[in-house]
């Protein structure tokens, strides 16, 4: 009875560790896959948002880089700098249809700028930031920094222009920023880089209005990359111009005094992107 009662209990304690063992095992699992569902997914976001965050401050460095080469007419800017998911792209002031461009024309008659059967025209290229993890795109964009959801429609303006309004002396200014690169082909950076830029041509072309007539200005977005949204913020509410019935078409505010003449001065402006 004696080796029975034994062997019973050593049974007995054998199948309790089977189970504590099976319990914790379980536990552990359990555990692996609740982080595996929900914490990492999270962990992910939150590095897809602080990439997102990261290059919104880098393209803020490249538009100063930019401000310096064209306004204070700097001849050389470097800046190293961190890609994460996504990519850098550098695209050239090509003369695709399906490229973004800015048009200018004038109803005098004759034109003082261009006519609207042959407006000024001027596509600058830009330089992209596209995640596929946050899904959105960012462009330095004629000296304005842009954002927008790929999967969504709308885009935001993250930093403005230089464009202005003086109403005093009824002149508009308009600053037009292209991009090229050393190879004439698309340029792109991944991980960590040096953008570096060169400012190659300037120009500026002051133009008189005698009458009262209105100029005009078009904005026409690229085919798979549409700041219309941005620019028509930028436009009616910065710089209180008027849209038109034509979409990205919009009036110039230098008509508020048709006593004065108007002034439109146009700044124009190559980079050369040498690296990325």
């Amino acid at each position: 009875m004696t080796d029975k009662r034994r062997q019973k209990i050593r049974n007995d304690r054998a199948v309790s560790e089977a189970i504590g063992f099976i319990l914790v095992f379980g536990i552990i699992i359990a555990g692996i896959g609740l982080v595996t569902m929900y914490a990492y997914p999270m962990l992910l976001q939150q590095q897809s948002s602080s990439n997102e965050q990261i290059m919104e401050k880098n393209m803020i460095v490249l538009q100063n880089d930019l401000k310096s080469l064209a306004y204070k007419t700097v001849p050389y800017s470097e800046t190293s700098l961190s890609v994460g998911g996504g990519a850098l792209t550098a695209y050239n002031m090509t003369y695709s249809t399906s490229d973004a461009y800015f048009s200018i024309f004038d109803s005098n008659k004759p034109p003082i700028i261009a006519n609207e059967l042959n407006p000024l025209t001027f596509y600058p290229g830009d330089l992209s930031y596209e995640s596929t993890d946050a899904q959105t795109r960012l462009s330095l964009e004629n000296g304005a920094v842009v954002k927008m959801m790929l999967a969504e429609n709308g885009s935001t303006m993250l930093a403005e222009p230089r464009w202005y309004y003086d109403s005093q002396t009824n002149s508009a200014v308009i600053y037009l920023i292209g991009f090229n690169t050393s190879t004439n082909d698309v340029m792109g950076l991944e991980g960590v880089g040096t953008v570096r830029m060169a400012l190659v041509q300037t120009n500026y072309t002051v133009y008189n209005l005698p009458g009262n007539d209105p100029v005009y200005v078009t904005y026409k977005p690229n085919g798979t990359a549409d700041y219309s949204a941005a620019w028509d913020n930028y436009f009616t509410g910065t710089l209180e111009m008027q849209p038109t019935a034509v979409p990205g078409e919009y009036i110039l505010p230098t008509t508020s005094q048709p006593n004065q003449p108007a002034r439109v001065v146009i700044y124009t402006y190559e980079i050369m992107i040498e690296s990325v």
